[in-house]
């Protein structure tokens, strides 16, 4: 019989309270990678490639007189898109559309308002992005991490007074839920007047960690 009782005892079920934790910690990036596009028309394609190449070509060139890597410089795509116009419900070929796109990374964040001028100045006719982002975002996530495993505490310390629990202050089983993830900033910007260089206004990257951590009770 009593070895019943304590069979029973042993087999019953965990009490468990489960918790997410979350942790932030805001920093500061420590480079730009900016996206520049060459635009052409024309009605031959390879007229409008050719322009294409020149033109990017000296975009490229200029940047680098900047003191910018090479290998900070990459091409991210080239498209060639017929075009067309509609005129009275009639489809009428307009010509050929060739789009050339780089991204440069850009390590002096003092400088990107300069590039960003040169290679406009150099015929880029599109900024399709500029994201400011961490090259080593580790030491920030394991702030981020420590951040949230005593989130994580707190909550289930407050869950156990509120019900009067008695809590075992070990957990019994901790989840990392989400490894590191920075979120990038993405700025738009004004074109400056040819008297001043572009303004880039710098924020601060967030990064973030959630962990599910089991108390028993």
């Amino acid at each position: 019989m009593n070895n019943s009782k304590e069979h029973q005892l042993s087999s019953s079920p965990l009490r468990v309270i489960t918790v997410t934790g979350n942790g932030q910690v805001a920093t500061q990036p420590d480079y730009v990678q900016l996206r520049f596009e060459v635009s052409t028309e024309g009605k031959d394609v390879s007229e409008a490639q050719q322009e294409n190449a020149i033109i990017m070509n000296r975009v490229i060139q200029s940047i680098l007189a900047l003191n910018i890597p090479k290998e900070d410089i990459q091409t991210v795509a080239y498209n060639v898109t017929a075009n067309y116009d509609y005129i009275e419900g009639k489809q009428v070929f307009r010509g050929y559309e060739v789009t050339n796109a780089i991204t440069v990374k850009v390590t002096d964040i003092s400088q990107v308002g300069i590039v960003i001028d040169t290679a406009v100045q150099n015929g880029a006719n599109r900024i399709s992005s500029i994201q400011f982002g961490i090259e080593n975002p580790d030491a920030s996530y394991q702030q981020a991490l420590r951040l949230a495993l005593k989130d994580a505490q707190t909550k289930a310390k407050t869950i156990a007074e509120t019900m009067k629990l008695t809590l075992h202050p070990q957990p019994i089983e901790i989840v990392e839920e989400r490894e590191a993830q920075a979120v990038p900033l993405f700025k738009s910007v004004a074109m400056a007047d040819q008297s001043q260089v572009t303004p880039i206004e710098q924020g601060k990257i967030t990064i973030s960690a959630a962990v599910r951590v089991k108390f028993q009770y």
